[in-house]
């Protein structure tokens, strides 16, 4: 069985490099993910980290899939306690109507951040909680998908991206399971747990507009380099750019 890769990228700022040259260097990734095959590129949401360039999301995600023409383009993830459903859904709309079939949204329910900038990214504490995350989740769902009962996100795409689920522990597996949604684990995170998270996502799925099965994807450490060369002359950004995604089927 070929298993399709694809490239977690959080644009990540070298001690001699600037924000722009890391910038420069996520879009040549992209590219060349798209000439080699990679099935998608992703990029992270990280906020007050001087070492990461990747802090909105949306906009590089546009900059990206404008920079390519094939590869699927999206977040890995949005942390939805950052912002209101609504700014997220008029993002992905939009980049949806851009860049039709290419766009995945990714969603996780962690802040990405310290608190302390959770707080100014909000202005508020109200769905900072994990306890909000399943409602406003639906909220998002429901306003990219144009439900009538609800406020719908304007401008409103032919197609819907494609959603996924992001986490690191049960609580985001079972979630995705009983929403019938993609689902993608965090084994860099929490590698212990990724046999027990992908069985609880597939005892808990529920078949939906979405899926009619389970489908997940593992993201894992990797360190890709020249062969041939010697370890002392790796190029400095190559042990920066760890990170990918190797994506199973049900």
């Amino acid at each position: 069985m070929t298993v399709p890769l694809s490239v977690l990228e959080l644009a990540p700022v070298t001690a001699a490099g600037s924000t722009a040259e890391a910038l420069r260097f996520t879009t040549e990734v992209a590219r060349h993910a798209e000439r080699w095959g990679y099935q998608r590129i992703w990029v992270a949401e990280h906020h007050n980290m001087p070492a990461i360039a990747s802090s909105a999301p949306a906009v590089l995600v546009a900059h990206l899939a404008a920079a390519t023409s094939t590869i699927r383009v999206g977040s890995g993830g949005v942390m939805l306690p950052n912002h209101a459903p609504l700014v997220v859904a008029e993002q992905f709309g939009t980049l949806e109507s851009l860049h039709p079939g290419r766009i995945d949204l990714g969603i996780g329910r962690a802040p990405g951040t310290d608190q302390r900038t959770a707080l100014a990214l909000r202005r508020t504490a109200d769905g900072l909680s994990a306890e909000d995350f399943p409602r406003e989740l639906a909220e998002l769902i429901s306003m990219l998908a144009g439900d009538e009962a609800r406020l719908r996100a304007v401008p409103t795409a032919d197609g819907l991206p494609q959603i996924w689920l992001l986490g690191s522990s049960g609580y985001s597996a079972q979630l995705a399971g009983l929403l019938g949604l993609p689902f993608c684990f965090a084994h860099h995170f929490a590698a212990a747990n990724t046999e027990p998270a992908l069985a609880l996502y597939r005892n808990s799925f529920r078949p939906s507009q979405w899926l009619e099965r389970p489908y997940s994807m593992v993201a894992v450490n990797v360190v890709c380099a020249i062969p041939t060369l010697m370890p002392n002359t790796l190029p400095s950004r190559a042990s920066s750019h760890s990170f990918g995604y190797a994506q199973a089927g049900p």
